[in-house]
């Protein structure tokens, strides 16, 4: 099953619907994607304006398309972060994350409460 051609999309849109119910009251959520192909899956803007954005990844060693680090060079993220099914978090660089859905979850969590 999770060979099938619809298993990352599947995937990404459980992961973004999961992102949103855990967000703080205020968040607005949204995809970004230029002409020229830069584009991020999803986009939050949290209360208070800080911009966290989020890479999805069905794959256990995510690797990032040159069109999300030009959306964030345009977005200017607080937070950039890759989901992927694995459940270790690790830098993928100084300022990338890779970390599970639940990881990423109790941290919007978190934000809530603060």
């Amino acid at each position: 099953m999770l060979g099938h051609p619809v298993a990352g999309g599947s995937w990404e849109g459980f992961v973004i619907e999961s992102l949103i119910a855990a967000a703080p009251d205020g968040s607005a959520a949204n995809f970004y994607r230029t002409a020229a192909g830069a584009e991020i899956d999803l986009v939050m803007t949290m209360p208070g304006g800080a911009i966290w954005v989020y890479e999805i990844k069905r794959s256990l060693s995510p690797k990032l398309e040159r069109g999300f680090h030009h959306a964030c060079e345009d977005l200017k993220p607080a937070r950039r972060t890759v989901i992927y099914a694995g459940t270790e978090a690790y830098p993928l660089s100084q300022d990338i994350m890779v970390m599970s859905l639940r990881e990423a979850a109790q941290i919007l969590r978190g934000a809530a409460q603060s």
